[in-house]
């Protein structure tokens, strides 16, 4: 696992470390010094924590004029053992929200299991953006047929053309313009 760094090819165009609005603003990294695991598993350190023991993230693009932003994730969510949506939903989205971002893309192809809790948390944050919405994008199966079990998929959009499986090769605002696209295909006109 310490081999799967987050994307990089954005860097050029954003860093969240360098973001004043971000919640990682000022954050320095290491690239030889590995610190953080999900259980016995060293994982690279540009991967940010956002209190969770499991689930690791990396705010890759955001764009506050717009109001989206694009993070990819790395691990096991975990809302049954550790709350994992509650560290996201308060110390991650709520400051983003706070600063004008209503569309969130999670990417999740490295998100490995998902336990679900409580839908509380997704509740509230479905409805603190309003016009906006949350799109899971490239997440597995497996971890697609959990948050359906839990009646999740309610407060966020998953599966169809949200697997993007080039997503790396396109530039952000690609992305969100495909995302965005499929989320206003699924609003009742």
């Amino acid at each position: 696992m310490h081999d799967l760094e987050p994307h990089y090819s954005w860097r050029h165009l954003y860093i969240s470390s360098e973001d004043r609005l971000s919640p990682f603003y000022g954050q320095e990294y290491s690239e030889f010094e590995f610190s953080n695991a999900i259980y016995d598993h060293y994982i690279h350190p540009q991967w940010d924590q956002m209190g969770s023991s499991t689930l690791y993230l990396k705010i890759l693009y955001a764009n506050y004029n717009e109001g989206y932003c694009i993070i990819e994730l790395l691990g096991e969510w975990n809302d049954c053992l550790h709350n994992d949506i509650m560290y996201l939903k308060r110390d991650i989205a709520d400051i983003l929200i706070e600063n004008g971002i209503n569309k969130f893309i999670l990417i999740g192809e490295n998100v490995l299991n998902f336990h679900a809790g409580e839908t509380d948390y997704y509740q509230e944050w479905f409805e603190d953006i309003e016009d906006g919405w949350i799109a899971f994008v490239n997440f597995r199966e497996h971890v697609l047929a959990e948050i359906e079990h839990a009646n999740i998929d309610y407060y966020i959009a998953i599966g169809g053309s949200l697997n993007i499986t080039v997503w790396r090769s396109c530039l952000p605002e690609s992305v969100y313009e495909n995302v965005n696209k499929f989320i206003l295909k699924r609003l009742p006109s």
